[in-house]
């Protein structure tokens, strides 16, 4: 669950750590009456879920209230990577000494937190860890033990930042630790994070990805799902509760469990397809789940063939099957259908499509010999 700018601010703060004053502002005239209540000078802020903002002309200084009614009226509506920006975020404007880089994650290979810090900040912390590696400063955090003070005071010695932001380096980094575990982040990051002239260490910009299995747990992240991007097919797919990512292809996607729906799309690439969305129906097969799942999948005029991929654990093969069919009469289905059953109770799943099948509903063995069947039929 990926967060606005302001909203990653707002998270943030939330745990104490200083941030600009700002407003959000969906118009023009709301832009210019937060500006007029912040007074200039500001900065207007394009807030889309994508980088490239700066270069995009998505962020802009504004020293006058004529300056913010210009620069609001260019961002709004326009297009970066795709986003179409809808709001801005107008922020009193900073005075900046130095910029730095930190950030946290899940390094999986080591099963532990990783921690990022760098006194290079303000550029992508990709071109960083190209050009000069070395000015990354990089922390395995224990999620059993967490981070100590005195591990945070060795990190940012190790980064080399001056002394005067080391102090106050200490304090937000430790409060943008708590913020990552006990949020339940995949990614807290804060870049540039500032020294200014008066020797303060504050967030200037925020990056704020979710967990968005931990929402049982913060039911204030409500709020966040709201603003997520969707497009027609992904909000259809969000009001059935699946988990569901559009593309590009032709070939629909089925399959439960993330890992099967991942190696399904892989397979349509490999033989030659182009996936149209990756679609997790979770551990249900039911005709409820499957109905939904298909109705999503029909409403996309790109597919030309739809791939059913399961393979049965807690899910046994015959309530998968009569699932499919009972959602078939249910759906009036416009491409065929191929299916792979495996797993629990697979021979008695195919054994009740086998009467079934049809130039519409056709079965493969294997999970390569139905992807290229699904490809073929999409050309």
């Amino acid at each position: 669950m990926d967060l606005f700018e302001y909203q990653g601010k707002q998270f943030f703060s939330e745990y104490g750590m200083p941030i600009s004053p700002g407003q959000i502002a969906f118009t023009v005239e709301e832009a210019v009456s937060a500006a007029e209540q912040l007074g200039t000078p500001v900065m207007v802020k394009a807030q889309v879920h994508t980088g490239g903002r700066g270069k995009a002309g998505g962020v802009k200084f504004a020293a006058t209230i004529e300056d913010v009614q210009e620069h609001a009226s260019n961002i709004l509506g326009l297009d970066i990577k795709g986003h179409v920006v809808g709001r801005v975020w107008i922020e009193k404007a900073s005075d900046i000494a130095e910029e730095y880089y930190a950030s946290f994650t899940l390094d999986r290979s080591a099963k532990k937190h990783l921690g990022m810090l760098s006194k290079e900040g303000g550029v992508e912390i990709e071109t960083v860890a190209e050009e000069n590696p070395e000015a990354i400063a990089k922390i395995w955090v224990d999620p059993v033990d967490g981070l100590s003070e005195d591990e945070c005071k060795e990190w940012v010695s190790a980064a080399a930042l001056p002394d005067q932001a080391f102090d106050g380096a200490v304090d937000i980094l430790m409060k943008l630790y708590e913020a990552y575990t006990t949020g339940d982040a995949d990614l807290v990051e804060i870049n540039p994070l500032i020294l200014t002239p008066e020797g303060k260490v504050h967030v200037l910009d925020a990056k704020v990805t979710l967990d968005g299995n931990s929402v049982f747990r913060h039911t204030e992240y409500a709020q966040y799902d709201e603003t997520q991007t969707r497009d027609e097919r992904e909000t259809a797919a969000h009001a059935k509760g699946l988990q569901y990512v559009g593309l590009e292809g032709s070939v629909g996607v089925i399959a439960n469990g993330a890992g099967l729906a991942m190696s399904t799309v892989d397979v349509i690439n490999q033989v030659g397809g182009k996936p149209a969305n990756f679609l997790d129906i979770g551990g249900g097969g039911n005709a409820d789940v499957m109905a939904g799942a298909l109705e999503v999948i029909n409403n996309d005029p790109n597919v030309k063939a739809i791939f059913i991929n399961i393979f049965g654990g807690i899910t046994r093969g015959e309530e998968v099957a009569n699932g499919i069919l009972e959602a078939m009469q249910r759906v009036d289905i416009e491409s065929p259908i191929v299916i792979r059953l495996d797993g629990t109770n697979a021979d008695e799943g195919r054994a009740i499509l086998e009467p079934n099948l049809s130039d519409s509903l056709l079965m493969e063995a294997t999970m390569l010999d139905a992807a290229k069947t699904a490809v073929e039929l999409a050309r």
